[in-house]
């Protein structure tokens, strides 16, 4: 790598706190929880293989661990976290499992900052349970199956579709991985650090998570889609998004913070699904002006 794709490469995660695990409502969940004295946040991380939530919000925890209490969970069938199968719908499950978790953890209400597959929770979680959520911020997720402008790109199915290629053929690799996070996650693969890529493509070699994935069954649970809860949820929401996302062009999340009663949008350039990584201090500088504007109870 030459000295200029050096200087411009992103901070990596960096070791991992203290592993915690609790039980939740029949299920064991593996955790990281640090900050100071402050208000109570909660990360859900993607679903890309190999996510974590250190994975995914490593890079920008130690800006809010400032002045918030962090709680990074592995959402179920990712990481430490168990391999539950899930029958039913996908994202009732999550949430009600999630808000398990808050109970154990001892949070009535918290904010809640999320990346993809964790967006989604979050929402539908906010339309369930109200009194749990005070602030959304939703990075990168697909709680419907519809765009305002054009069908979505491989109906929906471009993350799904792009771990079938990384754990098929024969099997998943580093170079593979570099190249999944590279071409779909990260707008400016120079500044892609190696650290990320071998952290995502060591967790990817679980035995759970290879099972999962070699399934034909669905045991991630039935998809959602969540138009009706959309209009249900009263949290502030900021939709944070890359202007280059891969998955979903701004159109989309211009749609959706105008489903919700509260919402807002952010387009970040230079910037693809993973904004919270990419460009972390750029990332926690827009995140922490919308929840600072948030009225707390």
């Amino acid at each position: 790598m030459s000295q200029t794709a050096q200087r411009l490469t992103s901070p990596a995660a960096g070791p991992a706190p203290e592993s915690r695990y609790a039980k939740a409502d029949g299920v064991e969940y593996h955790y990281h929880e640090l900050g100071a004295d402050g208000p109570a946040t909660i990360f859900l991380h993607g679903g890309g293989p190999g996510c974590t939530a250190w994975s995914d919000f490593g890079p920008v925890a130690p800006y809010f661990a400032a002045d918030r209490h962090l709680y990074l969970p592995d959402i179920l069938q990712y990481g430490k976290s168990e391999k539950v199968r899930i029958s039913g719908p996908m994202w009732d499950f999550h949430a009600a499992k999630t808000v398990a978790l808050m109970d154990v953890w001892g949070v009535q209400c918290a904010d809640f900052i999320c990346n993809s597959w964790g967006g989604t929770i979050a929402l539908n979680l906010a339309a369930k349970y109200p009194d749990r959520v005070r602030s959304l911020v939703i990075t990168g997720s697909m709680p419907v199956f519809y765009g305002p402008l054009a069908p979505l790109p491989e109906g929906g199915r471009r993350g799904r579709n792009a771990r079938d290629v990384y754990y098929g053929g024969d099997g998943p690799t580093s170079e593979k991985m570099r190249e999944l996070i590279a071409g779909l996650e990260w707008y400016d693969a120079e500044r892609l650090p190696q650290e990320t890529v071998d952290m995502r493509y060591q967790q990817s070699l679980d035995p759970g998570e290879r099972e999962l994935a070699a399934m034909s069954d669905s045991p991630r649970g039935d998809w959602q889609d969540l138009t009706a809860e959309l209009g249900q949820v009263e949290a502030p929401a900021l939709f944070m998004w890359g202007r280059e996302d891969d998955f979903l062009t701004p159109d989309y999340p211009l749609m959706l913070s105008r489903m919700v009663k509260n919402g807002n949008l952010h387009v970040m350039d230079h910037v693809s699904h993973h904004l919270q990584e990419e460009r972390p201090g750029a990332y926690h500088a827009v995140v922490d002006g919308f929840l600072r504007s948030v009225d707390y109870p």
